[in-house]
Formats: C-alpha cells, structure tokens, sequence
C-alpha cells in the first residue's frame, strides 16, 4: 500500500467544523428546555460516534491507513459500523423534532415522509447500500482511488458512516420512520447482510486487495471479522430486545410505554 501526501496536508482538518458544530447541536438541544430532561448519556453517545467517524479522516489514523491494511480496517469499523451504531442509538432526529422551532420541525417532518427516504428506509435497500459499498471499496477500482487521492478517501468515509447509519437506524433505531417493517423482515434482512460481510472479509484474508501484502491482508481481515462482528452482535441483541419487548403482553409494565417512547423520546 502506499499513502498519498505523505504527513497529510491539513486540509482534513475542516472537518472539525461540522462535527463539534454537529456535537454542541445535540448539546445544546439535549440541555434546553424543550427536550425534558432528556438522558445524559445520549448526549455521550452521539459525541463518541462523531468522534469515532471523525477519527478516520484525521491524522494519525488517516495517514496510517493508506501504508497498513489492518489500521484501514480499524477505520472502516470505526466510520462505517461503531461510530453509526453509536449515533442511531443517541436518538438525533426524536431530538431535533422536540428542540427545533415550528416550522423548521414541519419541515423535518416532511422529508421524513417523503418518497425518497420510504425507498432509502425498506430493509432491503439500506443492506445493499451498506454492504455493497463495503463490496466496492474493498474490490474495485475504489480501493487504489481512496489510496491515491485524498478527497476519494472523504467521500469513500462518508459513504461508509452514512449508509453505515442508514442501514443500523432501520433495523433498531426508535427515531421516527417513513414506515417500519417487521421484525421477521429486518431479522432476515440483518441475517443476510451479516453472512455477507462475513464471506467478504473471509475472501479478504485469501486475496487481500491488489498492494496489499498477504500477511497485511489477513490482518486485516480478521480485525473486519471480529470488530465488525461485535458491532453486529450488538445490533442482534438490540433487535432481539426491541422483538421481545413487543411481544409482551399489553397488561405488562413497559408495553404501551415502549411503543409511544420509540417516537417520542
């Protein structure tokens, strides 16, 4: 593998604005007046997954990701597993509905209605955006591209946090949707992509992509396999909590509450 300029040129650093801008929003939202009390903790959440996805367009770990395999494969779980994980479950959009004036709120309300997102939003279409952008990156052109050229690498990130939060909100996010659907499906949906990222890191650690040395590769790999498996296992226990829950019976303590907190909170 080789890194393109070399020390990086500071450039990246822009990226700082967006996300402490992006941090102190959600602080300032969930400490105002409007979110009632909103939990502490998803204010954490949401400031770890920025800086989990931020991390990976920043030096150290940027410039090291274009000379060794496994520090890459570190940064796409990072950008593309953990740090979306981490943001879907810190609730941004049930927050915003509750902080935001009127109409801005309208309008939020409106995209989350609208056709594009109910396409973007059905199981099917978020696994494919997720992992066969993994599939792309890892087994095209992509790959040498991200490697040679620093604003790919941007764009190659924000594709993996962005499909990466997409595909984790419509299998255990509680912010509001376009439409849900069950918990068989997304079950399903969530089986399927699993195997998927599994055979690819798999094929990864027997023919690592061009460049990459085989000792390099296997690395890697297993640091897709196991970190990448980890941030899947949680989202089965999350789907699987969120299944039961349903489930009970309507006479138990938390089952109407459950239902109206998944939008409302």
């Amino acid at each position: 593998m080789h890194g393109h300029e070399q020390g990086g040129s500071g450039a990246e650093l822009v990226f700082l604005i967006p996300a402490a801008a992006a941090a102190a929003a959600y602080w300032a939202g969930a400490l105002s007046s409007r979110s009632r009390g909103w939990p502490v903790h998803r204010a954490l959440l949401f400031t770890a997954g920025v800086v989990a996805v931020l991390a990976t367009v920043l030096n150290p770990l940027a410039a090291q990701s274009h000379e060794d395999f496994a520090v890459l494969a570190v940064a796409h779980v990072l950008a593309g597993m953990l740090g979306p994980l981490l943001l879907v479950l810190s609730r941004p959009v049930s927050l915003a509905l509750r902080t935001l004036d009127v109409v801005p709120a309208r309008r939020l309300a409106g995209v989350l209605r609208s056709r594009p997102l109910r396409v973007l939003t059905f199981p099917l279409t978020a696994a494919v955006l997720n992992v066969g952008g993994m599939v792309v990156m890892f087994r095209t052109g992509v790959f040498a591209a991200m490697q040679a050229s620093m604003p790919v690498h941007w764009l190659v990130t924000f594709h993996l946090a962005a499909a990466g939060y997409l595909y984790t909100a419509v299998l255990v996010g509680r912010d509001p949707m376009p439409h849900r659907v069950g918990f068989g499906f997304r079950a399903a949906v969530l089986i399927g992509a699993t195997a998927s990222h599994n055979i690819l890191t798999k094929t990864l650690y027997a023919q690592p992509p061009p460049g990459v040395p085989q000792a390099a590769g296997e690395a890697g790999a297993m640091i897709l396999y196991y970190g990448g498996g980890a941030v899947e296992l949680a989202v089965v226990v999350l789907l699987c909590r969120q299944w039961y829950v349903s489930t009970r019976p309507r006479g138990s303590a938390a089952s109407p509450q459950y239902h109206s907190r998944q939008y409302h909170q």
